[in-house]
């Protein structure tokens, strides 16, 4: 915004990851590109088997906005080898992670910030609009996310009262958002998230969660 640019190009160390930032100072992420280059190519007869490939940890909203498009959502575990997996195994030829890893298998074999940025671009110039208008293609649903630690050797998911607040708290959510638990795949860490249009209803279910998993924890 200080220089007066149409577009920010934020890529990580290895430019494998790309995240956008509009000419208002916005952030627009993965799930934000990957919405409408899904658009975009389903609209042009492009988007092989009619479905992006993503991970679990992307945002409802975006979920929902494909919904509206006709376009399917393939979700898979976090990581981008997954993705990648996942693609090969259906031929698709879009995918990703809300991280800003974009996976273009017609392009490359794995995923490319610039290469994503580019597409952006291009896309900017086609349709002659601005970079605020285009990266932001859906409302994201409110996300809260929690990590947990735990100790070595435990399995604090397997326990029966975790397993039933986490029953009780889907039901809450149903029609409304969901919920995501899993263990890290690097750290003794569970990762809680959950995603509703209901703020309070989402503070209330990951708190309920978190609080079940670290009495186990500390028992």
């Amino acid at each position: 915004m200080a220089h007066g640019a149409d577009l920010g190009i934020c890529l990580d160390g290895d430019a494998d990851r790309v995240i956008l930032i509009d000419e208002k100072g916005r952030v627009a992420d993965g799930d934000q590109l990957m919405g409408l280059l899904a658009q975009r190519w389903a609209s042009e007869d492009r988007l092989r088997g009619n479905a992006l490939v993503a991970t679990v940890m992307s945002n409802l909203g975006l979920e929902q906005f494909l919904q509206g498009h006709k376009i399917d959502l393939l979700r898979t575990n976090v990581g981008d080898r997954y993705v990648v997996e996942k693609m090969r195994q259906g031929g698709f030829n879009l995918g990703g992670e809300q991280s800003g890893h974009i996976i273009m298998t017609e392009h490359a074999t794995t995923g490319d910030g610039l290469m994503a940025a580019l597409q952006f671009l291009g896309e900017m110039k086609r349709s002659d609009t601005s970079a605020s208008d285009l990266a932001n293609v859906f409302q994201p649903v409110p996300q809260l996310l929690k990590n947990i630690r735990f100790s070595a050797g435990d399995r604090p998911l397997d326990a029966e009262p975790v397993q039933k607040t986490i029953a009780a708290m889907e039901t809450k959510l149903a029609g409304q958002g969901r919920l995501l638990i899993r263990k890290s795949g690097t750290e003794p860490l569970i990762r809680v998230m959950a995603e509703c249009t209901e703020p309070a209803l989402l503070e209330q279910v990951v708190d309920e969660v978190v609080g079940a998993v670290e009495a186990v924890c500390q028992a």
